[in-house]
């Protein structure tokens, strides 16, 4: 978690609530991508770390960053953080948390762990030392023992091991913030809905062109585009953990909710999705509707090969299958060859993006990207590719050619 310089420890009065440290975490890559979302509702002083944006705020920054955050995996606010060498310091570091002013009783608690420490054989024996503080310190104030409960707690405290210190927070969340709650969860190799938002904002993506995604699947990626073009905010169909919290205020998060409703707008481009197979149209359309734009996504049945950009300027941004979880990745390089061929036939004018996890079917492809990115989806490396398709003739640059002439017919 991001850190300061200074040593902190447990925080043992409560601290008032404008001044909580709070982390937003998020998929490796989109740091920067989070940190300006964190900017654009108010926190100019957010900060990167790995995997992790540090800001401060009360309980409606709480709230909004819930509600409004496109990239954020978790809110997390910190409650506890020093040194944590062993067995020992580690529970005097989690008993002195007023956890009695965290917890209301009755309700049931767990602890996990990440990171590594130095004084700890296994991240579930540091987890157990937190949860048995927190146990005897509530046991002491209420005299009752509280209720762990492994699945589906109603407060969730996440503790973050560095070699010998250790970060201890409260989930504001709950579910991840990728549960948007218009996909079912599950199905084949799936794309985190945060993680396509992070590459439609890291492709420049705001909603003023036409966008396409060819090869669309279930619809993820055209989803999170209209959600970013209608300015609706990812968390308003959902519920969170911290309003579990005893400084939850109903009154507050509904004025939140009601603040973000009334930004959305509707899409000024077109939104098409395209897939070739019949069941992922019907997923993608089911989905687009249980998100609340399918008047602003155009879901068709054709094959990615035979998609025609729907305006000038179009946005083209996609997730082809990689070939570790979804097919063979040599019966995939015919694919990536005609996708570069069809960007050169029709994509004048455009701009492509894909998101790639094999670097061969991205040679496969046959155009030069002028850019390159790297991110993880889940466990693949994966590297987001950006190829600016032109009109007519297009002179060199000093560097060297980085696009492709449309009517081109040959890779680099």
């Amino acid at each position: 978690m991001v850190r300061a310089r200074s040593k902190v420890v447990a925080m043992r009065t409560p601290v008032p609530s404008d001044r909580w440290p709070l982390v937003a975490t998020c998929t490796r890559g989109l740091e920067e991508v989070l940190r300006q979302e964190l900017m654009r509702i108010g926190h100019e002083e957010a900060a990167c770390g790995r995997g992790v944006v540090g800001f401060r705020g009360d309980m409606a920054a709480v709230y909004r960053a819930n509600l409004r955050l496109r990239t954020a995996m978790r809110v997390l606010r910190t409650v506890a953080e020093g040194p944590a060498a062993g067995r020992e310091q580690l529970y005097e570091l989690a008993a002195g948390v007023a956890w009695e002013e965290t917890f209301a009783q009755g309700r049931t608690f767990a602890v996990e762990s990440a990171g590594r420490g130095s004084g700890f054989a296994s991240g579930a024996f540091a987890a157990l030392t937190v949860k048995d503080a927190i146990v005897d310190r509530l046991r002491a104030r209420w005299g009752t023992r509280p209720d762990v409960a492994r699945a589906n707690p109603d407060l969730l405290v996440h503790l973050h091991l560095a070699g010998e210190r250790a970060d201890i927070a409260l989930d504001s969340s709950g579910e991840p913030l990728s549960h948007r709650g218009y996909r079912p969860r599950g199905g084949p190799a799936p794309l985190s809905e945060t993680l396509a938002a992070g590459v439609l904002l890291l492709a420049g993506y705001d909603g003023t062109q036409p966008f396409l995604d060819p090869m669309a699947g279930t619809g993820t990626i055209a989803i999170e585009a209209a959600l970013i073009a209608t300015n609706s905010a990812p968390g308003l169909r959902r519920r969170f953990a911290c309003e579990r919290w005893p400084l939850h205020a109903p009154t507050l998060l509904a004025a939140e909710r009601e603040r973000a409703a009334g930004a959305r707008r509707p899409a000024p481009f077109a939104i098409v999705a395209g897939d070739r197979d019949v069941r992922a149209v019907a997923a993608a359309r089911r989905n687009a509707r249980e998100a609340g734009v399918a008047d602003a996504v155009a879901v068709v049945e054709r094959d990615a090969l035979d998609l025609t950009p729907p305006g000038p300027g179009t946005l083209i941004v996609s997730n082809p299958p990689y070939g570790e979880r979804l097919g063979d990745a040599g019966d995939l390089a015919e694919l990536y060859r005609g996708l570069g061929d069809a960007f050169k036939r029709r994509g004048a004018g455009a701009t492509a993006w894909l998101l790639v996890g094999n670097p061969d079917l991205a040679k496969a492809v046959g155009l030069r990207p002028s850019r390159r990115i790297v991110l993880f989806n889940g466990p693949i490396e994966c590297r987001l590719l950006r190829y600016d398709l032109y009109e007519g003739r297009r002179d060199r640059h000093e560097d060297g050619p980085r696009g492709v002439r449309a009517g081109d017919q040959s890779g680099d």
